[in-house]
């Protein structure tokens, strides 16, 4: 790292076998990206696996690191790359999707303005094979996210987020306090959100910073990832985990203790 360079935010990326071809993509979306002054950034690459498939696709950078394990999910392969992260903040970036222009810089923006919120999320656009975009209606206003707010509405809409887990963008302690990603076979970034929201305040930057690329061997699209009975269990547990973090009391940033009364 450059003298003139002090702050860093890692992104991390999950990757597997039939996702690997679109890392070329991840990664020149990432080189598009124009920091504050004093900034960079480290792509930390995790294959879920140790196979020969991925490796041909991660770049030649200095900045880019890439390591294997034995798999155990997407959840599994970012938690096990925050290892390495370095930096104050970690922004999750998958392997078939794109980043937009300015996308960290945003993210960036609040965190370093507002100390009391711990996480940033923002509009997503579906990227479809034909290489147009679909956005969704219904995205919360531009600002704060007030704790329990993503749970509520994930309650009372069939288990959908007002907000797009892909799109995180995390202070590096707080996610580590919590654990990182749940240990789930899929929703293992909403486990992960609900828990934010249970004790952090958030935020939603309504100008679209990711491209969440649609195509046949996503997993969210396979037919094991809505099956009833397990879906069941992956809500029932990241729901009970949020209220329980919710019951504890605890926040981010703590609350400073009250000095005793003077005698």
């Amino acid at each position: 790292m450059s003298a003139a360079v002090s702050r860093r935010v890692t992104v991390v990326t999950a990757v597997h076998g039939p996702s690997a071809r679109f890392l070329p993509d991840a990664y020149a979306s990432l080189c598009a990206q124009r920091l504050p002054a004093g900034w960079e950034w480290e792509w930390v690459v995790q294959e879920d696996g140790t196979t020969d498939q991925v490796r041909p696709y991660v770049p030649d950078d200095a900045r880019v690191s890439f390591r294997q394990g034995r798999p155990g999910g997407p959840g599994v392969a970012r938690t096990i790359a925050l290892s390495r992260a370095r930096g104050a903040y970690v922004k999750v970036l998958d392997a078939d999707d794109r980043l937009t222009p300015g996308a960290l810089a945003r993210d960036l923006a609040v965190l370093e303005a507002r100390p009391a919120v711990g996480w940033v999320t923002s509009r997503v656009l579906d990227l479809l094979p034909d290489g147009t975009t679909a956005g969704f209606p219904g995205d919360p206003d531009d600002g704060p996210l007030e704790r329990g707010t993503v749970l509520d509405h994930w309650k009372r809409n069939d288990f959908r987020l007002p907000v797009h887990p892909a799109t995180l963008c995390v202070r590096r302690e707080l996610l580590l306090a919590l654990g990182g990603w749940m240990a789930l076979p899929a929703s293992e970034d909403t486990g992960l959100l609900l828990a934010l929201d249970a004790v952090s305040r958030g935020w939603f930057s309504a100008q679209a910073g990711l491209l969440y690329r649609k195509w046949d061997g996503q997993v969210t699209g396979q037919a094991a990832h809505v099956d009833p009975a397990e879906r069941t269990a992956r809500t029932a547990v990241a729901e009970a985990r949020a209220r329980a973090l919710a019951d504890l009391g605890w926040t981010y940033p703590p609350t400073a203790p009250t000095p005793p009364a003077a005698d």
